[in-house]
């Protein structure tokens, strides 16, 4: 289906340096925390928010002699979210000790997956706009447990650790460098975010880190990057950055254009650019160097010996397939194909599952999907933009919108009276048709009660009747009067035919 919705690559992001023009380039390392009620190690809850290290198993803090047991729900998780991306599922995998020493690690070592990953090759289609989208190719996705946190500001002299995040299971996504600026960036994180959402393998809050991102920036000539891609010869592109820990789109967009524009200053002045690991700081509007960049010898990874390798079955990835819901880029193209929608509309509907299926349940009442589609997004949205609220919290239910379209489209009440309609049952809620019925709302359509209001109406303007026969675009302030008159009820197509006949129009 994917097909009905061409697509052509958007122009990289050129940014003009001193003495010539540079090219961004930039992958992501997405580390999403999977939806799960417990730990990837143990039966520890992963509920945010609760006391500090009230989350924390024996396994999670290493007491001696704990041994992790995989939980296998996260591992469906894992699959599940391959799957949405089109990768290949490895139906053998396995675990790592990622060492490193740090408070917040309590192992002195991460569990992670850096040669046999689970989840291999996919990809994502990045819409920056209608017939415009980049196809970011998705590297590998791998299981690992996240650390815990480092608290630094609760004590003049001393630090404090929060082990409740230890153990937590985490899906690192890890992309190509295939997104070429700061917007293609975020719509890329949106884009991630909003699969995941679909199919309920991670929430996406990135308030509370449970998506963040860590973003590689590097620069080069024009016409580098396609010699890259000619060959896959990284050689050809420049010496990267890894801004750590990124969890606003916003701020990733600034992040990187910041680090760009560094990294042009200094190959302009002569020098070379060191690989190293970066933190952006949002007040200064800035990135700074963390640490020299390490590679994988550096954390001296080893096969995790507490851990045999994980082997599922093709029937068990099967299973899950056949679970998958509706994909955001399958549920668009339907929209456009079958509704008649824009890809604007499309995109705007499906942009949050929850979104989608209300339109869909308001559809199923209008039997309209244009009608739906303008009054959703229009009406809707807009009201529910303007007061902060979310498609959840809507007064209007997917019946009662469906409602008032169906009396639109009956010719019951004009757009007008629609409108009306509409804010009596966002405030005071009820049936529509019953409020239509009960209020003396429904529209005029009776030919002879709307002729003779025209009649009156032309009567009593005979200079601006000379007016529109000299001008029949004037035409329009006889409608407009004759609906006046008639409270907003009178049939506007009605109105329109009888006024043109009458005017000799």
């Amino acid at each position: 289906m994917l097909d009905h919705l061409a697509f052509t690559a958007p122009e990289p992001k050129v940014i003009a340096g001193a003495k010539s023009d540079w090219e961004l380039v930039i992958g992501m390392e997405v580390h999403a925390q999977v939806a799960s009620n417990a730990k990837l190690f143990s039966g520890a809850s992963t509920v945010f928010g609760n006391e500090p290290n009230a989350n924390v198993a024996f396994v999670d803090a290493a007491m001696p002699g704990m041994l992790p047991v995989i939980n296998e729900f996260c591992v469906a998780q894992a699959v599940r979210t391959g799957l949405a991306l089109k990768a290949g599922i490895n139906l053998r995998s396995a675990f790592d000790r990622k060492n490193y020493f740090y408070p917040d690690l309590p192992q002195g070592y991460q569990i992670s997956q850096l040669y046999h990953p689970i989840v291999g090759e996919g990809e994502i289609i990045v819409d920056m706009g209608p017939g415009v989208a980049r196809k970011v190719r998705i590297e590998r996705i791998h299981l690992e447990q996240d650390a815990g946190k480092s608290i630094h500001d609760m004590d003049p002299t001393m630090s404090f650790v929060d082990f409740n995040r230890t153990g937590v299971a985490l899906m690192e996504i890890v992309s190509r460098p295939d997104i070429r600026g700061p917007e293609e960036a975020a719509a890329y994180i949106a884009k991630l975010r909003q699969i995941l959402r679909y199919i309920g393998t991670c929430d996406g809050n990135m308030q509370n880190g449970n998506l963040r991102a860590d973003v590689n920036v590097s620069v080069c000539r024009p016409g580098q990057y396609e010699k890259y891609q000619a060959t896959q010869d990284f050689s050809h592109l420049g010496t990267r950055c890894e801004i750590k820990n990124m969890n606003s789109m916003r701020f990733i967009q600034q992040a990187i254009d910041y680090e760009a524009r560094r990294q042009i200053a200094i190959l302009e002045d002569g020098g070379s650019i060191v690989q190293e690991t970066r933190l952006y700081d949002p007040d200064k509007g800035e990135t700074r160097s963390m640490r020299s960049k390490e590679e994988a010898h550096d954390y001296r990874y080893f096969p995790c010996p507490d851990l045999l390798p994980l082997e599922i079955e093709q029937a068990w990835v099967d299973d899950i397939g056949a679970t998958m819901p509706e994909l955001p880029d399958d549920k668009k193209a339907r929209f456009v194909k079958d509704l008649g929608l824009s890809e604007y509309d499309a995109s705007v509907l499906t942009a949050e599952v929850a979104d989608a299926e209300y339109f869909e349940a308001v559809v199923a009442v209008a039997e309209d999907g244009k009608l739906a589609a303008n009054w959703v997004i229009n009406e809707l949205f807009g009201r529910l933009k303007k007061e902060g609220h979310e498609i959840g919290q809507s007064p209007v239910s997917p019946a009662q919108l469906g409602g008032i379209i169906r009396l639109i489209r009956s010719g019951e009440i004009s757009g007008k009276i629609a409108k009306d309609l509409f804010e009596i049952v966002y405030t005071e809620g009820g049936d529509p048709a019953a409020i239509v019925e009960a209020r003396g709302m429904k529209q005029v359509t009776d030919l002879g009660a709307i002729e003779a209001a025209v009649d009156e109406i032309i009567a009593a303007n005979p200079a601006q009747v000379e007016k529109a026969k000299a001008n029949p675009k004037l035409a329009g302030w006889f409608v407009g009067q004759v609906i006046k008159a008639s409270g907003g009820k009178a049939n506007p197509a009605a109105v329109n035919e009888i006024v043109a006949r009458k005017l000799g129009l």
